[in-house]
């Protein structure tokens, strides 16, 4: 008996640091007269849950106070509620929060993503020992 494994094509295992493991997905949605839902926004939704504010969450994510309410306005106002909720500050302090349509559309982005990274693995999967060298210039042509 030998001990040749012979791997078909199809069953071949992905090289675990090719150029699919290794790429980065970025995907924004452009709905209607231009309004635009993508990672930005949906980062700073969640940093906004994880420090219960809009100047915690910019600061977080490198960003000033005015441009994380822009984007939280803008993302307020592409839908019929909410999707970030503010209380004034002052003595008993004030903060934000998501409302349960804004953590209703943060998990459906990020199952989107989730989705389109196992379509991308499944249509590339197959070609992938075909890339080039991506870690180097593009040849001249």
């Amino acid at each position: 008996m030998s001990d040749k494994v012979v791997v078909l094509a199809d069953e071949r295992p992905a090289p675990s640091d090719g150029p699919l493991v290794r790429a980065r997905l970025r995907l924004r949605l452009v709905l209607g007269a231009g309004h635009k839902l993508g990672p930005g926004k949906i980062d700073l939704l969640e940093a906004i849950a994880a420090t219960g504010s809009i100047s915690g969450a910019g600061r977080t994510m490198g960003m000033s106070y005015r441009r994380a309410w822009i984007l939280i306005d803008e993302a307020n106002r592409m839908f019929t509620e909410p999707l970030v909720a503010t209380a004034a500050g002052g003595a008993g302090g004030g903060g934000a929060h998501l409302t349960d349509l804004g953590r209703e559309v943060v998990a459906a982005f990020r199952r989107i993503e989730a989705r389109t990274r196992e379509a991308i693995a499944e249509e590339l999967g197959p070609v992938e020992a075909r890339f080039a060298d991506l870690d180097a210039p593009l040849p001249e042509r």
